[in-house]
């Protein structure tokens, strides 16, 4: 038998012949919730006194809004504990357009935060208040429809960046953007935040941005992109591109068509802040984080790439002697090859110095730390801007080849990303 159509509908999903819905079960659950919710929270508003509210200024006009979006959310707790709070929840676990929203143990915490707070939110403001109108329910419940029913949703990702200040929003790649942001900014848009943000978060530039990753999902997708694999990725990106102490986290808040979903973490080591002097992100270092970005994709084909990212990224937190061990895994997987630590700290020589003076303070630091001495302050930077060449070259498999052929002067040596800049200048 199937369930029995709620008071009120018709057997075309109609509702007093004025909305058109296509869920009239979901329809009717909500908006008993809603009229739950109005009760229970108009009664303690007269009870409290006045709402709260900020006067704001159009056109010369000014307007009192109340602030109803706190008074709800102040009292989700409340909300949560009633009985058709319940029947709500479970009608949206039935429904598979939602699915998207109900992940693991909190699920009906997610579907309760991420749906349900938002459309009584959206309900209320629509009222002005809570006295309750029909039309103001049904435009706001359409708008969930369109959400949940619609070609297409509109996912983002949001994590706080410390290291580098930025002065307006740079494109790095794969829907990544970094934008300059305020504490205040980040509580306005997500509720909570506030408490999980990192230390010192919105006290200086350097700790004032943000991390966002945005993607168009296909109707009836249920699978969340891995946007704390893609942020960790700008970070390592980041770190390559300026050498600074770079960390996001170390949550990130999703999104779904504007509504909230559960926190997830970032990847530990892109959520710890390593040392080192935070910098300016420009235009320049953001198109080279960006161009990054899009080879770090391809490192994932090149065992030996990757683990040299790796071991590099892990040195940055380490102290001696596990740094200098680190950075000579990385060397070693960069540029030995088959031929082992002394061939990759002279191809490394060869590829970063630009005249034979540099080559010979590169090599005599290298195979220092290839003797396994400890190394100085530079070698961190001189394993950067060496995994920078080999990522942004075209072929790193030839590029061995290339390096051996110069050194021999078999051939001009290589010219990579950094000869090219200083050319340029």
């Amino acid at each position: 038998m199937g369930r029995a159509v709620c008071p009120g509908h018709d057997r075309c999903g109609r509702y007093n012949g004025n909305v058109k819905v296509r869920s009239p079960h979901l329809y009717g659950a909500l908006r008993d919730l809603c009229l739950a919710a109005f009760a229970l929270l108009g009664t303690e508003a007269e009870r409290s006194g006045e709402i709260p509210f900020v006067v704001e200024e159009h056109g010369g006009l000014y307007e009192y809004r109340p602030l109803l979006r706190d008074h709800v959310e102040a009292r989700t707790a409340s909300l949560a504990q009633l009985e058709d709070a319940r029947l709500a929840i479970a009608e949206l676990r039935r429904e598979p357009a939602a699915a998207i929203f109900a992940r693991g143990d909190g699920a009906d915490r997610t579907l309760f935060h991420g749906i349900v707070v938002p459309l009584l939110v959206a309900t209320a403001e629509a009222c002005g208040g809570f006295d309750w109108e029909d039309g103001a329910f049904n435009r706001t419940y359409v708008e969930l429809e369109q959400s949940l029913f619609g070609t297409g949703r509109a996912y983002s990702a949001t994590a706080p960046l410390v290291g580098v200040s930025v002065r307006a929003a740079i494109d790095l790649a794969r829907g990544v953007q970094v934008r300059p942001t305020t504490a205040a900014d980040l509580g306005a848009a997500f509720p909570g935040a506030l408490m999980v943000l990192p230390a010192r978060f919105g006290e200086e530039s350097v700790r004032s941005s943000v991390l966002t990753f945005e993607r168009e999902l296909p109707a009836g997708e249920v699978a969340l992109p891995d946007a704390p694999g893609e942020l960790a990725d700008a970070v390592t990106a980041l770190r390559l591109a300026t050498g600074a102490p770079v960390a996001a986290g170390p949550v990130v808040f999703e999104q779904l068509d504007r509504h909230p979903l559960e926190l997830r973490a970032i990847l530990g080591i892109a959520a710890t802040e390593p040392s080192g002097e935070p910098t300016r992100l420009d235009a320049w270092r953001g198109q080279l984080a960006a161009d990054l970005l899009e080879r770090l994709d391809e490192s994932e084909c090149d065992p030996a790439l990757g683990e040299a990212l790796e071991f590099w990224e892990l040195a940055l937190f380490e102290a001696e002697p596990m740094r200098s061990e680190r950075l000579r895994e990385a060397l070693s997987a960069l540029l030995g090859g088959v031929d082992g630590l002394w061939a990759a700290a002279m191809r490394a020589a060869t590829l970063l110095g630009e005249t034979s003076q540099d080559r010979a303070v590169l090599v005599e630091e290298l195979r220092a730390l290839a003797r396994g001495e400890r190394t100085g302050a530079d070698a961190p930077e001189t394993l950067r801007r060496a995994l920078v060449e080999v990522l942004l070259c075209e072929d790193p498999a030839r590029l061995l080849a290339a390096l051996d052929e110069a050194m021999l002067g078999l051939r001009p040596r290589p010219a990579g990303y950094f000869s090219a800049r200083a050319s340029a200048a």
